[in-house]
């Protein structure tokens, strides 16, 4: 199945410092990327037009972006209509940033959004937010179901994360909800297969990845992607450094930040025995987070 995203533009508004193993069978990864920096800011303004073509498809379906490929204007004009709608009732930029790591750095395809799912500004706010795809060297599949969180304090944003992944498996809703959790979840996803454009041969494959089915020749895990964006502060002091000496401390920080979560994930997938699932995190450093975020949602909207 092809990716939703034209191109991988959405990758050069960062520096990719590391991916390391969460657990010892390698079966998880964490990755920690960085804004590129520019005389000692990071440069938001990359990011910004970088996400513009990504909000379309984000926001759009397969289909209605096959609808309006004559009418490119039209169809810039309904998505950021959709989108802007949609995260004024969430203020949630993790979302997009998720859906656009996992296709542009895992490679792991849109099934659906969480806002193409979304019916009203009433429904369907304690899914996942998105689903997709991924095929292993094994020829296996992971479906997998996204979580993002942007708070300023990095270990408060990981015991969130893990807290909601914990009661999407386990079908647990605060809200008193009836319907939630990941087997509902799946029957959404089955039964909005064609609001994409998919072929009949994809839809007929998109079944058997999402239930079992004795014609598959094939397994399927699930899985979960994370986007974690978090606040580093940085002094008058160190806004004077030389070029290249606040980079060096910025990425040594920043990685220092993320190296020092790795034990507390652990134990957060230990203490809600979350044993068997892959994950693959994503973890973005910003300044001033909740301004920046604010400004990068009203400049692609």
């Amino acid at each position: 199945m092809r990716l939703s995203i034209g191109d991988n533009d959405f990758l050069d508004s960062f520096e990719h410092l590391w991916e390391k193993d969460i657990d010892e069978n390698g079966t998880s990864k964490l990755n920690l990327f960085i804004l590129n920096i520019n005389a000692n800011s990071f440069d938001y303004s990359c990011l910004v037009r970088n996400l513009r073509d990504p909000m379309i498809d984000y926001s759009v379906s397969r289909k209605i972006k096959e609808m309006y490929k004559q009418r490119p204007g039209t169809l810039a004009h309904e998505a950021q209509k959709k989108f802007k709608e949609y995260i004024n009732n969430t203020g949630e930029l993790g979302e997009l940033l998720l859906y656009c790591f996992l296709e542009t750095h895992l490679n792991a395809p849109k099934i659906l959004s969480k806002l193409e799912l979304k019916t009203s500004t009433s429904m369907y706010v304690h899914g996942a937010d998105g689903i997709h795809m991924l095929k292993l060297k094994n020829g296996n599949y992971q479906l997998l179901f996204g979580e993002s969180k942007t708070i300023a304090d990095l270990t408060n944003a990981f015991r969130d994360a893990f807290t909601s992944i914990h009661d999407f498996k386990n079908e647990i809703n605060k809200e008193g909800q009836e319907k939630s959790g990941i087997n509902y979840e799946k029957s959404l996803v089955y039964a909005n297969l064609d609001k994409e454009a998919f072929s009949e041969e994809e839809k007929e494959f998109l079944k058997k990845i999402i239930y079992p089915s004795r014609e598959r020749d094939f397994e399927v895990d699930d899985a979960f992607g994370i986007f974690v964006g978090y606040e580093i502060e940085l002094t008058e002091h160190d806004k004077k450094l030389p070029n290249s000496e606040f980079r060096a401390k910025v990425k040594e920080k920043v990685s220092e930040d993320v190296i020092n979560r790795i034990s507390y994930i652990n134990r957060k997938i230990d203490e809600f025995k979350l044993y068997g699932h892959s994950f693959y995190i994503y973890v973005i450093p910003f300044t001033e987070l909740d301004n920046n975020r604010k400004s990068i949602i009203k400049e692609i909207t």
